[in-house]
């Protein structure tokens, strides 16, 4: 799908064509799109291409006046339950009349960027509009590390009595997602790091210092990202042993159940054999073994107790 789109008083107004300093959305298109579009702007079909791997590193790349910036982003998606935070790829293609990027999502929706609260974000001026890209996902990927974080603490307060594995599980998928944040943020940073060097950007002192914040929020979502990593590494460990403890006091429980019901089985067992038994004439017979039975369970319960057996 193509969207394409000018900005008028701080808002994205779609238009049919592709125009001056316009922004042209693609997501998840398809082949004939991509070929077509190639052929419009003039851009190689390989920047198109390659954006769509989701495997992709970032990266710059430049060919023709026409500038490829691939940026990771970071993606929630509630249909994955299991691993709802991921990342993907962006590509970000600078032509000298209009800025093109291209996702198998909707990089508007990915980035927020339909929202109205938006502002100083000009087609225009395509140097910011970038900036603006680069900043918008170095903000989701502190926000949803922030998440991730609120969620591993929901995940400690269930493990503390838990005796399953599905707690685990939980915390093992976060891992992946921090994991996936962490190398994405390490190659935007990467290339970051270039973007200056791109005499083709155009880059004033504002650009500059808007770009620094992007570099400083990128690097501390890194160190977020790697904290909450190492912090949720040494939880697993920890848990994993207390989930086992936990089971070893319920078998504890359980044995000294089965313990105390086997006095009285064993004094039942024993007045049910076919053979001269003492008090098997008195009237009192059923109750002196009840009687029996009770005392024994009584000390072994008392005996549990006094053991910390229980």
């Amino acid at each position: 799908m193509i969207k394409i789109f000018q900005t008028k008083e701080n808002r994205f107004i779609p238009v049919n064509e592709i125009e001056e300093n316009c922004w042209v959305n693609v997501s998840n298109p398809t082949a004939d799109e991509l070929k077509e579009l190639s052929a419009d702007l003039d851009i190689p079909l390989d920047f198109l291409t390659d954006s769509l791997d989701v495997d992709e590193r970032s990266r710059i790349e430049a060919e023709n006046n026409t500038i490829l910036i691939v940026l990771r982003a970071p993606k929630y998606d509630k249909d994955k339950p299991d691993v709802p935070y991921t990342t993907l790829p962006i590509g970000i293609v600078i032509t000298k009349g209009a800025i093109v990027t291209i996702c198998s999502s909707d990089t508007g929706e990915v980035l927020d960027l339909y929202n109205s609260k938006l502002r100083n974000l000009s087609t225009e001026n395509r140097s910011r509009f970038l900036l603006h890209l680069l900043h918008g996902a170095a903000f989701f990927y502190l926000k949803y590390l922030k998440e991730i974080n609120r969620r591993t603490n929901e995940v400690e307060t269930e493990l503390q009595k838990a005796t399953k594995n599905e707690e685990l599980i939980k915390l093992l998928n976060i891992e992946k997602s921090l994991e996936f944040f962490t190398t994405s943020l390490k190659s935007n940073e990467f290339m970051m790091e270039r973007l200056p060097r791109i005499k083709a950007l155009e880059l004033n002192d504002d650009d500059k210092e808007l770009l620094e914040d992007v570099v400083i929020d990128n690097k501390q979502a890194i160190e977020m990202a790697n904290i909450y990593s190492n912090i949720l590494s040494g939880m697993m460990d920890a848990f994993a042993s207390v989930i086992s403890n936990n089971l070893n006091i319920v078998m504890k429980f359980l044995t000294s159940v089965t313990i105390i019901l086997m006095l009285p089985t064993l004094i039942a067992s024993i007045y049910g054999m076919n053979v001269t038994l003492p008090f098997q004439r008195s009237p009192h017979a059923f109750f002196i073994a009840i009687g029996v039975s009770f005392a024994l369970s009584s000390i072994g319960v008392l005996v549990f107790l006094k053991k910390r057996w229980f």
